[in-house]
């Protein structure tokens, strides 16, 4: 959460589309906070997206692509299926296409989303894009539903949302937030 995975897509897209070299960019269909098909990221950062749902079969769609993409960057990957994840793999392999995922490793329950899990398994190459925890400076490694002010831990895994609904915290606030600090900061949001 608040890491930058939307700003740093669109930044890839651009420097490969400024060369003239196609991206595909993706998304899942499930984030529709700003509308579907379309990442974007909190400082206002745009870009139309391939929304990814239960019926799009990843792998035939790039590969019934007129120009083959120099790269595939797909956004909020933690909702993707293991199937999406697996079609994806194939890409790279029998395709040959790079593909660059973006998303959260765990929910609010500190528990892996089935994207995430698959993708773990599968990556050749993880690296971690880091935020700093809202109650201290701590690196965040967890996220904390909230709702109304207060923590929540239990309930459905997906539930699309921003700052009014997460936020990013260090372990030691996943366990103990500042129910203070969060209230004000959440009043504010």
């Amino acid at each position: 959460m608040n890491s930058g995975k939307s700003i740093e897509i669109l930044k890839v897209a651009h420097n490969y589309e400024e060369q003239g070299k196609p991206v595909v960019i993706m998304t899942s269909a499930l984030d529709n906070r700003d509308e579907i098909g379309v990442v974007s990221s909190r400082i206002g950062m745009r870009g139309q997206a391939v929304p990814i749902d239960d019926k799009l079969n990843v792998y035939d769609y790039i590969d019934e692509l007129d120009q083959k993409p120099y790269c595939i960057l797909i956004d909020e990957a933690q909702f993707l299926s293991k199937k999406n994840i697996y079609d994806f793999a194939r890409v790279v392999d029998e395709l040959k296409v790079p593909v660059m995922a973006f998303g959260l490793k765990n929910d609010f329950q500190n528990q892996l989303f089935e994207g995430s899990k698959h993708l773990l398994l599968l990556a050749d190459k993880i690296e971690e894009i880091k935020t700093i925890c809202w109650f201290c400076s701590k690196k965040a490694t967890m996220v904390l539903r909230t709702e109304n002010g207060d923590p929540v831990y239990e309930g459905s895994q997906i539930q699309i949302g921003g700052n009014e609904s997460y936020l990013p915290v260090c372990r030691k606030h996943w366990f103990k937030p500042d129910l203070e600090k969060m209230k004000e900061m959440i009043k504010d949001v």
